[in-house]
């Protein structure tokens, strides 16, 4: 659908469009975006993903920049100041930056002319992930009377897609819905107690790239440590990590050295890895839309994928108890912002735009919370715009120097042990003098040959002395108060709205059970029937349709059925079509194409994009 609805935007309507994960989404902003004049500013609460999008943009010739959390100020206002210029093409924004009042005085001479909102689920409070910093889009739209509005999202209900619309003031939109069935990618749910056991058997029958998500930390690096033991070469990754070891793991992945990224929901968004062969939850998601949007990650590149999901009756009462942990009581949400001021050190008083380094694991270890508890209790008060709490994100060292060139020829005059670190800097960073620019100190060391540790001592002692201005690296969530910081009586929650969030997530999770427990509806049909796909047909695939199709066929003749089929495919020495094989076999074709299903879908055989069909060896 990438071509209508390009073709929608460049006529100038409001645009909805609901396309699967892997989709292809940025582009249908990015093209229309260079057919026309103007500035596109894009909204996104991924880091990840900003960041990735404006480097492939950049790597292309193609001016883009993107705003996030823990920015300093004068590198935003330098961003601003070039997209005023017209020296930028795609601004990337976070959702929070739109509420900042610097932001808003740019917005009135910002050349923009597309607004494009991903993720754009996150404006509905009916949605899964609903943040309320979205709800001021419609009103940045004021400043742009003449641009086009394009909202992109993976997963949304009926009732989300006609939220979205009325929250951002979609003008007679276009609405494009891409379906949502996957006819390469094969469902399975498996009741199981022993659930490590059935993940290695899992991983020995389904070959490929894999990807664990598990619902806690430590039981990420439990099971990759386990598999790792049996020689499968997997890594775990979670937020907890830091930005360094993240970026590492996910590379290695990414080029094959690992097989198997055993991790929490943190990873995945924004990932474009095509070859994924296979996704196992060994927790059950919450949502419907979180389990699709997850699983969607196996089989981007249109071949064969399984997505399983493992679960037992423990799994599905232990969800129904988190509720009252995402929602906990008001005397509770006092009790964790006035933790947070104390563990923070804020005063009463004004803070907007100060972003504090913010650990949660620390935070809650320090003043004896439970962690759900306490984290629900922050995402509250985020969706009520107290703060912000931005995702953990790497941020290298930045650097300038705070005296004339004068001022430093007279430093160096009088301590000439800094004069090579002074040298070094002068000569590796162009325009070091004039404004703050990354500084990378690993680098800094190997051209002094002398220790990382080292640098950094002596550029704290250079930054103390007045000569430059040094802000070290960060990989640490931040986070920053959208409002005046106020004593904890006087916190207000509109506990009305926070009711009917706890009853849409009991929604939520009332479907994703059913899901789980329903062995008799094709897996494909369930979850595209949420989604308000009533009319698909049984994918075929699943494990529902294979054993439905496998009870078609009676014992033996099931069994002569396949030998044959499998022989004749080893004799036939390399691929082959269904047409030649159909000669091979003296059967009924009807019985023959059923065998032959469940033999692809069990990964017996195996079919490439062409329809060729091959054994796979043991």
């Amino acid at each position: 659908m990438q071509a209508e609805i390009v073709d929608s935007i460049v006529s100038g309507r409001d645009t909805l469009a609901l396309l699967p994960t892997g989709g292809g989404k940025s582009i249908c902003f990015q093209v229309p975006a260079m057919m026309k004049e103007g500035l596109c500013l894009v909204v996104t609460p991924l880091i990840a993903l900003m960041k990735d999008q404006v480097e492939n943009l950049n790597k292309r010739g193609i001016p883009a920049f993107a705003i996030y959390a823990g920015m300093q100020t004068r590198d935003v206002e330098k961003i601003l100041v070039l997209a005023r210029e017209g020296e930028c093409k795609f601004l990337y924004v976070s959702p929070e930056r739109l509420q900042s009042r610097r932001f808003q005085w740019f917005c009135e001479v910002l050349p923009v002319t597309l607004i494009a909102v991903d993720e754009a689920h996150c404006i509905s409070q009916w949605g899964y992930d609903f943040r309320p910093a979205y709800l001021q889009i419609a009103t940045i739209r004021e400043h742009f009377p003449d641009a086009s509005v394009l909202a992109l999202t993976a997963t949304a209900t009926p009732k989300v897609r006609e939220d979205i619309c009325e929250r951002l003031q979609l003008r007679v939109p276009a609405v494009f819905v891409k379906s949502f069935a996957r006819a390469n990618l094969s469902y399975s749910v498996i009741a199981e107690e022993g659930k490590l056991g059935r993940i290695r058997q899992i991983l020995d029958k389904v070959p490929g790239s894999a990807v664990i998500y598990c619902r806690n930390r430590r039981q990420t690096k439990e099971i990759a440590q386990l598999l790792a033991a049996q020689g499968i070469a997997a890594g775990y990754y979670h937020a907890g990590l830091a930005g360094t070891e993240r970026a590492s793991r996910q590379e290695a992945w990414i080029r094959n050295e690992l097989r198997v990224m055993v991790c929490t929901n943190a990873f995945g968004m924004g990932i474009d890895k095509p070859d994924v062969r296979l996704v196992i939850h060994a927790d059950v998601p919450d949502s419907i839309e979180a389990y699709y949007q997850e699983a969607g990650r196996a089989g981007r590149d249109e071949q064969k994928a399984f997505a399983v999901l493992l679960y037992n009756e423990r799994d599905l009462e232990e969800l129904r108890e988190r509720v009252s942990l995402q929602f906990p009581t008001m005397e509770e949400i006092r009790e964790v912002f006035q933790a947070v001021v104390n563990y923070l050190q804020v005063p009463v008083g004004s803070v907007e735009g100060v972003y504090y380094d913010f650990d949660i694991n620390e935070f809650v270890k320090r003043f004896s919370l439970n962690i759900t508890k306490a984290f629900s209790a922050l995402k509250i008060l985020e969706q009520e715009g107290v703060w912000q709490l931005s995702e953990s994100v790497y941020m290298p060292s930045r650097l300038e120097f705070s005296t004339s060139r004068e001022g430093i020829f007279e430093y160096e005059a009088a301590n000439p042990a800094m004069e090579p670190l002074i040298k070094t800097l002068l000569r590796t960073y162009e325009g070091i003098i004039d404004n703050p620019v990354p500084v990378f100190e690993r680098q800094i060391a190997k051209l002094m040959r002398i220790d990382e540790q080292d640098v950094i001592l002596d550029l704290q002692l250079l930054h103390k002395q007045a000569i430059i201005r040094y802000y070290p690296k960060k990989d640490r969530p931040q986070l920053s108060f959208l409002e005046e910081r106020v004593p904890a009586q006087y916190l207000r929650v509109d506990v009305v709205s926070l009711q009917e969030r706890r009853k849409a997530l009991e929604e939520r999770i009332a479907a994703v059970t059913a899901y789980a427990r329903n062995a008799d509806a094709c897996r494909t049909q369930q979850l595209v029937a949420y989604f308000g796909e009533k009319d698909a047909k049984p994918c075929g695939v699943c494990d529902v349709c294979v054993k439905r199709e496998k009870g078609k066929l009676r014992g033996r003749e099931f069994g002569e059925l396949a030998s044959a089929i499998l022989h004749s495919l080893e004799t036939m020495n390399g691929k082959t079509t269904v047409q030649a094989l159909m000669r091979e076999v003296e059967a009924e074709e009807s019985r023959v194409l059923e065998t032959l299903q469940f033999l692809i879908a069990e990964g017996c055989i195996s079919r490439d994009k062409d329809g060729m069909l091959s054994a796979v060896k043991a």
